[in-house]
């Protein structure tokens, strides 16, 4: 009786116990902001002065452990080369990724960001990839 009990709060919940939680945002966006820095060979250092932000902070944001506003992501961003929409679409790849691997898919290519300059018009083929 118990077993049941705990399966029904567990399904009031929105989880079952063997698939794993939900990442959070700025692990996500942390992780990504790291492999990218990294991929370019750059140092957190050269990326925090070029954004303008602390060392520290950017450090803490890179391991999730800090929730940036907008507006600091936006200049971490631009530091890195990166439009919102590679990171809105690399974040996007990240994410369906796990659940396809999971129920026996062929895995996903992590492909990685390319940087687009900003301002630059966005490409059909990037819009199309977003809402598939």
């Amino acid at each position: 009786m118990t077993d049941v009990l705990h399966s029904l709060d567990e399904a009031r919940r929105g989880h079952r116990a063997e698939e794993p939680p939900e990442p959070l945002m700025r692990d996500l966006i942390g992780d990504l902001l790291r492999w990218t820095r990294t991929e370019q060979g750059r140092t957190l250092r050269e990326v925090a002065e070029d954004a303008q932000v602390s060392l520290p902070y950017l450090s803490e944001i890179e391991r999730g452990r800090k929730e940036a506003s907008s507006e600091v992501l936006a200049a971490v961003y631009r530091s890195l080369g990166l439009s919102m929409s590679d990171v809105l679409g690399a974040l996007y790849q990240r994410t369906v990724a796990a659940p396809l691997q999971r129920t026996g898919a062929r895995p996903v290519e992590h492909r990685p960001v390319r940087a687009v300059p900003a301002g630059a018009p966005a490409h059909r083929a990037d819009i199309m990839s977003l809402a598939a």
